[in-house]
């Protein structure tokens, strides 16, 4: 359990810059930090990431978030002495799904801010800390997955 400190850490900076967000800029002002490459837009999102929504609205998302938070820390719990890349994983996926839970459970809606484009002709969709968590996290799963556990697969195999 060595890595609660990055959950906690990654957490406390999430709802910190959401809530510096909703006190400097109005909802859809947008003031960029390098011209037509890296803005700061306040928008909020009542749907999933890439603002994918759900039937029934704000309710079941908030209850499939609360799930797979509850999921994600038993498997959390699972690898508590797991490889380091899988604990650094899981503790960004977990800083991620918790911040932006509160934020449903709070306000019904998650404050994105991030907002990357190239002049008029490309723009990402507007994101979080939270959502960088969860996607980097992801990312060092998958990582582990499809290198680190092999590796140590062919390196058991070898032993034996």
């Amino acid at each position: 359990m060595q890595v609660l400190w990055l959950t906690a850490a990654v957490f406390v900076i999430d709802q910190v810059t959401k809530l510096a967000v909703n006190h400097s800029l109005d909802l859809y002002e947008s003031v960029p930090v390098i011209q037509n490459f890296f803005h700061l837009t306040h928008v909020s999102n009542d749907g999933m990431a890439f603002g994918l929504t759900l039937p029934g609205g704000d309710f079941p998302l908030a209850v499939l978030s609360l799930i797979m938070s509850i999921i994600l820390g038993i498997i959390f719990w699972q690898e508590r002495a797991g490889h380091i890349v899988v604990r650094i994983s899981l503790a960004l996926i977990m800083a991620g799904a918790l911040g932006n839970l509160v934020d449903r459970l709070r306000s019904g809606e998650v404050t994105d801010f991030f907002h990357f484009k190239i002049g008029d002709y490309w723009e990402w969709y507007i994101f979080n800390i939270a959502d960088s968590a969860v996607t980097i996290g992801m990312i060092l799963f998958l990582y582990y997955s499809f290198f680190i556990q092999r590796k140590i697969k062919i390196q058991e195999e070898s032993l034996s």
